[in-house]
């Protein structure tokens, strides 16, 4: 079976998925494990297709880049790991800075250096992150609203994703997003089933090209 990672899609698709190869001395990340899953899917007649990302600073935002002029997705979600966090993470705002507590795949430790120089301090996702959040909730899986996407190479492709559908012509059609989630089980605890996370991603895919104005409720937090 060819890699979804390096497919040339015959058929235009809509909705481009990403996840990140495993980083850190660890074998798999599950963000990659479960956005595979559903390459080539269709949700509401949209097609996804899935691309890994490498968990290298500059180099994951070229290869996105790369897959949003080729695509021109109507809605893109990039996806990682958060290994600590028990829930499905929806993420609000990406900011402006990469600060990295380890080195990235290519070595590479940056310290409070900008993503994108002269850009804005933050910019906040366009999906309908509280509707997502509920439709999560109603399936049964752990869900939240997080305030924050770290400051490694999640949020770097985060702001960067963000910035390139806010300045791009040909992207303004275009939502984006970035969703967290958390380890599978063996690689520690807390964990979700992998199933669990392949289902929630599809669900809130699925929320996001339903709904166009997101929901009025509280999901926001004290510190």
């Amino acid at each position: 079976m060819t890699d979804p990672a390096i497919v040339h899609p015959a058929v235009r698709p809509v909705v481009l998925l990403t996840g990140f190869d495993p980083f850190g001395g660890a074998s798999i990340n599950p963000s990659w494990q479960a956005v595979r899953s559903l390459h080539g899917r269709q949700i509401l007649r949209r097609r996804v297709t899935a691309v890994q990302l490498p968990t290298v600073f500059g180099e994951a935002l070229r290869v996105l880049d790369t897959w949003l002029d080729q695509l021109r997705p109507e809605l893109v979600v990039c996806v990682g790991q958060a290994g600590g966090r028990a829930a499905i993470s929806l993420e609000r705002v990406a900011i402006n800075v990469d600060d990295a507590p380890l080195r990235d795949n290519a070595g590479v430790q940056p310290v409070d250096r900008p993503v994108v120089t002269g850009g804005p301090a933050a910019y906040f996702s366009t999906l309908p992150i509280k509707a997502m959040h509920a439709t999560l909730q109603q399936a049964g899986l752990a869900a939240e609203v997080s305030q924050t996407a770290g400051t490694f190479v999640c949020n770097h492709v985060f702001y960067g994703l963000m910035h390139r559908l806010n300045t791009h012509p040909g992207l303004h059609h275009a939502r984006g997003g970035f969703v967290h989630v958390p380890w599978l089980p063996e690689q520690g605890r807390p964990s979700m089933a992998l199933d669990d996370v392949v289902r929630g991603l599809h669900l809130a895919l699925k929320c996001a090209l339903q709904t166009r104005r997101d929901a009025m409720v509280a999901s926001g937090a004290t510190h």
